[in-house]
């Protein structure tokens, strides 16, 4: 059970300021004293790095279309496991979800999931009393949903205020804060959103101060407290990696193990560590980090740790090796198309993760990741690894996805399915010689990515928590290459 007071700021458009508000409640609550758990509804990777400096603690993503309705709550209890208040800052609008699916992983299904009241962040910017129909319309549209107050945002002077809040006062909604238009946080955005924490971090960190200020003066932080307190309590166990784990269906074995039988399947204890040549050490699995690769999902590693790799970090714009004894190698998303020559520079790595893919260790690599395994990226060498050229594109690929594996790969068994996510302005032109790594239900069905030897190289970005048998599938052929590297 989950008694964690709890809030979801929503909005009814993006560009409202669910952000701004999100992330400087975040920050002024901390300030306070109080350990404040941060989440992001859907598939976002940048905004969780603007709530982790808010709060200092890791900002978790509840996507109820990859992981399912089921696992929200206790992925929620998980993040917030200790802690004296939560808020969920939600995605587009507050009843915008996954296209064709109803509500179906909206900020409305979280909210609902977490039995969370909502606080509605309002663009004033452009009218007085019409923003009493707009709240009350959102606030009447689904009776599951309770909209606990309505923060009005890019306010231009105090009559306006006065007008606003005139207008809000017949419609039962209680208005909790007001920001001003001049006071508005810079945030510098390009082709995927908002430039990433790791990429600006000292002005970032100037920018959620800012963001704390600004809400801090502008809002009601003891009524917006009380009504996170009366939040519902959630039923049900905190996620918990090694148990995720112990529960999922266990993978194929890739190799024969040397020296020892085969872990019993009934045995969590086996089942959630695989056994490794010699019994005691555990394989290293490197994950690419830096300014280049922001985008992952803290869980990953979290169930990489509790199948039985130690996890370590390298940054492919800085490390000039992969670090010593690494068995496998994850390479998630980012902007290696921002950090082009820098990555084609750094030809020490790109010959290191080359030569790794070379012997079959396991390598798995989502969208960025993929890019930077290709031939070369917008005419600039890359690693090599997938025999393919990537170059920017104008026009974006966006949207959830199924997928289907149609090839056994160190991720998945040929047949298993997975939920996932697109984004990027990329494009790629395939050579020959590798498998396709999925099958993916779009407007049109295609296939996508690549399988070759231990490389798994594809634009879905996956979350492992919906899947953990993944992580375990992963670890046990860098044990397998291990073994068969002698």
């Amino acid at each position: 059970m989950s008694s964690v007071p709890r809030l979801v700021v929503a909005a009814p458009s993006s560009g409202s300021g669910k952000t701004t508000v999100a992330t400087g409640l975040m920050a002024a609550f901390a300030a306070r004293g109080l350990a404040v758990s941060p989440h992001k509804v859907g598939p976002d990777y940048i905004d969780p790095g603007y709530h982790a400096l808010a709060t200092g603690r890791v900002g978790r993503n509840l996507d109820a279309y990859m992981c399912g309705a089921e696992l929200v709550a206790p992925l929620f209890a998980h993040g917030a496991r200790g802690c004296d208040l939560a808020v969920v800052e939600g995605v587009m609008g507050l009843f915008d979800g996954a296209a064709g699916e109803g509500e179906l992983a909206s900020t409305a299904h979280v909210a609902k999931l977490l039995r969370a009241p909502v606080v509605l962040v309002v663009d004033a910017s452009s009218q007085s009393r019409s923003v009493a129909a707009l709240v009350h319309g959102f606030a009447s549209w689904d009776p599951e949903v309770r909209i606990g107050g309505v923060i009005l945002n890019k306010v231009g002077s105090s009559r306006h205020e006065e007008l606003l809040r005139e207008a809000l006062d017949q419609s039962g909604v209680p208005v909790l804060g007001a920001l001003r238009r001049a006071s508005q946080v810079d945030t510098p955005s390009r082709h995927l959103g908002l430039v990433p924490v790791a990429e600006r971090r000292a002005d970032a960190v100037e920018a959620v101060a800012a963001m704390a200020s600004q809400v801090r003066d502008g809002c009601d932080l003891d009524a917006l407290f009380a009504l996170a307190r009366g939040a519902g309590g959630l039923s049900g166990d905190a996620w918990d990696a090694a148990e995720a784990l112990a529960f999922s269906p266990p993978p194929p074995l890739p190799v024969p193990y040397l020296g020892a039988a085969p872990p019993d399947p009934r045995n969590r204890a086996e089942r959630a560590r695989p056994q490794t040549p010699d019994g005691l050490r555990r394989p290293l699995v490197a994950v690419a980090g830096g300014a280049a690769f922001t985008f992952s999902y803290a869980e990953q590693v979290e169930l990489l740790t509790a199948a039985g790799a130690d996890v370590v970090a390298f940054d492919p714009l800085r490390d000039e090796q992969l670090p010593d004894g690494v068995r496998g190698v994850v390479v998630g998303g980012g902007f290696p198309e921002v950090y082009g020559s820098e990555l084609s520079a750094n030809e020490s790595l790109r010959k290191s993760v080359a030569a790794l893919a070379e012997s079959g260790a396991p390598v798995a690599a989502e969208c960025a990741g993929l890019l930077y395994l290709s031939r070369g990226l917008d005419g600039l060498p890359m690693c090599g690894v997938i025999d393919a050229e990537a170059r920017m594109d104008e026009r974006l690929t966006l949207g959830y996805r199924d997928a289907v594996a149609v090839s056994d790969s160190v991720l998945a068994e040929a047949g298993s399915r997975m939920r996932g996510h697109e984004f990027h302005r990329t494009v790629l032109e395939p050579g020959a010689g590798s498998a396709a790594a999925w099958g993916l239900r779009t407007p049109v069905r295609r296939l996508e990515g690549f399988v070759q030897q231990g490389v798994h190289a594809s634009y879905l970005h996956t979350h492992w928590a919906a899947a953990p048998g993944v992580a375990r599938r992963f670890v046990e052929r860098c044990v397998g290459s291990w073994a068969t590297a002698g």
